[in-house]
């Protein structure tokens, strides 16, 4: 008989823990899962991938008018939220299908009901049931922030945007990073007038300053307004339905959603984790060491719940390191080293390796290299829209050690040069490149 009744439990069917799961079991592994919401986590759910459906939503707005410098006699069109917003939710459905089955197939037992941790080995489900497993994963994610203040309960998060019954005619966005900045950009296409309120005047922190002051530029051509150093008071509904928002600093607004985006708080209240030994740090996240365990021996921890890099792909990358260290014989550690991220805004930005300014600060001597171009695509649509590609380098060595640029298709073009920057390749070697003419991405191969 079994010391345990499972090998692994694993509380949070999303990316990270989807890859664990499966893996570990592909290993040898009994393994089962919990999970309480939807089987794919926030980003098949309720996150990247519905979000960057959205995302090509709203590019048709530009697409359908600069459709005509082409040729195309494209009429008045008119667009349809709801439309839009059933198709994205069917297809959540489709890969919330997809992901169930790939558990299944690979005998992942599922319990669709909270879990809690209620010792170093076991866990208890909502229904009552208590199991035991040798190993305890937390991939629990993590939820949207929502400022306390009076009437804030009034206002939404990334979670219900994608369920509103109607598309809002005037929006404010809380916030200044990518979920707001992403977010200013859909609803301002699709024809909303958009507000986006952040406590200080810098978007985007962290990435490349000339990124983040190129898109502030663009998106106030846009028609997207912009108020600074506010912080919020009140919002009160009123009896037409709309909110009055009061604002520090400035004056009240009326709109007809607020939507905050705030940051993301890892999921671990009511887990049980501190009651049995689990180390959290100020923020709730689970402090885990190089290998993903926690200060428990048998529980370990990956993905946005751990708060170290909060992206899809690196929670897939721990939870496959993590199932191959504990259950396959094959030990080995992330790498969070180069990382490529981008910000689908219109247009989208994409970087990879240091900013300019950390580049500066770590290295001192730096060679910079631009391209300020404009599209050839918005060049013919008459759009006054221009890209901007950046590469920093080593001043003594030449070797590239950050790219960043915005403009259409950035994070498309980004990727494969991503590898070069990963591989530590030199501006030389880009150099010694030929130009593939006539695109976009041929300018970093002619930066000078």
């Amino acid at each position: 008989m079994a010391e345990y009744d499972y090998d692994l439990f694993v509380i949070g069917a999303g990316s990270g823990g989807v890859r664990a799961s499966r893996v570990s079991a592909a290993h040898g592994a009994r393994v089962a899962v919990a999970e309480e919401y939807r089987i794919g986590g926030t980003c098949v759910i309720r996150g990247c991938v519905p979000k960057k459906l959205l995302v090509y939503g709203a590019h048709f707005a530009e697409d359908l008018k600069d459709a005509r410098r082409f040729g195309w006699n494209v009429p008045e069109c008119d667009f349809d939220w709801a439309v839009l917003r059933d198709n994205v939710l069917a297809d959540v459905d489709r890969l919330n299908g997809l992901y169930t089955q790939t558990l299944h197939n690979n005998q992942v037992e599922t319990f669709l009901e909270r879990a809690t941790v209620t010792g170093p080995h076991e866990v208890t489900l909502a229904s009552g049931r208590k199991i035991t497993a040798k190993y305890i994963l937390i991939a629990t994610g993590a939820h949207p922030h929502v400022p306390d203040f009076p009437g804030s309960d009034l206002g939404i998060t990334s979670n219900e945007v994608f369920h509103l019954d109607k598309l809002p005619k005037r929006v404010l966005i809380a916030g200044g990073g990518y979920i707001a900045n992403e977010f200013a950009g859909i609803f301002n296409e699709f024809g909303s007038h958009v507000t986006l309120v952040n406590r200080t005047d810098v978007i985007l922190r962290g990435y490349d300053h000339s990124m983040r002051d190129r898109l502030l530029q663009i998106s106030l051509m846009k028609g997207i307004d912009f108020r600074f150093h506010a912080e919020f008071k009140s919002i009160e509904k009123l009896e037409s339905g709309a909110f009055k928002v009061t604002l520090t600093r400035h004056e009240a607004i009326e709109v007809d959603c607020v939507l905050f985006a705030t940051g993301r708080v890892p999921n671990t209240e009511g887990l049980g984790l501190a009651e049995i030994g689990v180390e959290l740090d100020d923020k709730g996240a689970v402090k885990v060491d190089a290998d993903n365990k926690s200060s428990v021996d048998s529980i370990y921890a990956v993905g946005d719940v751990t708060n170290r890099v909060q992206l899809t792909p690196v929670a897939i990358r721990e939870g496959q390191a993590f199932a191959d260290t504990i259950f396959g014989n094959k030990p080995h550690r992330v790498d969070y080293g180069c990382i490529p991220s981008a910000v689908f805004s219109h247009p989208p930005m994409a970087g990879v390796g240091m900013t300019e300014s950390e580049a500066r600060n770590k290295l001192g001597s730096i060679a910079v290299y631009q391209s300020d171009f404009r599209a050839m695509k918005n060049v013919l649509a008459d759009r006054n829209e221009r890209a901007l590609y950046k590469m920093i380098c080593d001043g003594t060595t030449g070797r590239v050690v950050g790219l960043h640029m915005i403009g259409p298709d950035a994070p498309e073009i980004l990727q494969a040069a991503a590898v070069a920057v990963k591989a530590g390749l030199t501006k030389d070697a880009f150099d010694q490149t030929v130009a593939l003419h006539p695109t976009m991405s041929e300018e970093l191969v002619l930066m000078k």
